[in-house]
């Protein structure tokens, strides 16, 4: 039954927008002691990381409908199933989104305008980064998160590490693209900030739906290139895999 998985993908979605974004419109550049972009990095990664372990026995912890599709294009997944975990990853965000706007709103002198960790490019991008910019990082930066993903939750790998690996990736590609992005490579991360915010975030939201499944499906086919693939990694339709996601089951 898909109905745990996608709640478990709900959640976990959350918390990754809740704790990234969170920390990013709340504690970034908090007065004297704030995180800043190493802070929300880490922070990003550390969602991932902390739900890898709490359900990625139960969904496999996607969070991101573009490593589900990045999955299923590479056969670690079944195509049956993207539809369903992306409604659900999409919905976690959101609410997550809310929430966030919720609390931020409390504190006097707040602004939409500020963004909400958006996800943007030109005039919207954190460095003013034009749309070609933002859309080849998306791009590049998704591919190469697959491609960690991927080869930390080959079988041959070793066991119990995907969580750190993958973890620690999505902290090194904020690092290296908030600046241009705020990064996304996740449409469901982008989505429900987009949402709440409204006007310029929702008319650039197509973006970061195309380049993180451009990369993620990039990714898929790059790996597959490179690492041998077995007749038991495959995955006929409509059977679920193991690992059914980017952590493996020991």
């Amino acid at each position: 039954m898909l109905a745990r998985p996608m709640v478990a993908e709900s959640i976990g979605t959350f918390w990754l927008v809740f704790g990234g974004c969170g920390s990013a419109v709340l504690a970034a550049a908090f007065p004297n002691i704030g995180i800043g972009l190493l802070g929300v990095s880490f922070a990003f990664g550390l969602t991932v990381l902390t739900m890898a372990y709490a359900i990625g026995h139960i969904s496999g912890c996607h969070l991101n409908p573009a490593v589900s599709i990045g999955l299923a294009v590479a056969r670690r997944f079944s195509w049956s199933e993207v539809l369903p975990y992306v409604v659900a990853q999409v919905a976690g965000a959101v609410v997550a989104a809310f929430v966030l706007y919720t609390i931020a709103s409390g504190r006097p002198g707040f602004s939409l305008a500020d963004g909400l960790a958006a996800n943007g490019y030109g005039a919207h991008s954190p460095g003013g980064y034009s749309l070609v910019a933002g859309l080849v990082a998306e791009i590049v930066l998704t591919m190469m998160f697959l491609f960690v993903i991927l080869g930390a939750t080959d079988d041959r790998a070793p066991r119990g590490f995907a969580p750190l690996a993958i973890g620690l990736g999505l902290t090194l590609i904020h690092l290296i693209g908030i600046p241009v992005t705020n990064l996304s490579v996740n449409p469901a991360r982008s989505t429900g900030p987009a949402l709440v915010v409204g006007g310029w975030a929702v008319a650039q939201l197509w973006m970061f739906w195309v380049a993180p499944i451009a990369g993620a499906v990039l990714g898929a086919l790059v790996y597959g290139s490179v690492a041998e693939i077995r007749p038991a990694e495959r995955v006929e339709p409509g059977l679920r895999p193991a690992p059914v996601g980017p952590v493996a089951r020991d």
